[in-house]
């Protein structure tokens, strides 16, 4: 998907939570915090966008080392 579509999403979802939690408030605090996990998730993606991997990729070199019963290069 777009990573501007999940962006979007997310923060509809959000608002969405938001408004739901203002119109009808949570009835205990263990309510309200389990609402604030899934809001705070939503509102990273949106703001930061949808990340593709944690660990960056390594690319590989030139100079790297011969696989293992690959003759040496001259």
């Amino acid at each position: 998907m777009n990573a501007l579509a999940v962006r979007l999403v997310c923060g509809l979802l959000f608002s969405v939570l938001v408004l739901g939690a203002i119109v009808k408030p949570p009835d205990s605090f263990s309510q309200g915090l389990g609402m604030l996990l899934p809001a705070t998730m939503l509102l990273g993606v949106a703001l930061k966008g949808p990340r593709r991997s944690i660990i960056p990729k390594r690319r590989a070199s030139a100079t790297a080392a011969p696989k293992v019963g690959e003759p040496p290069r001259p």
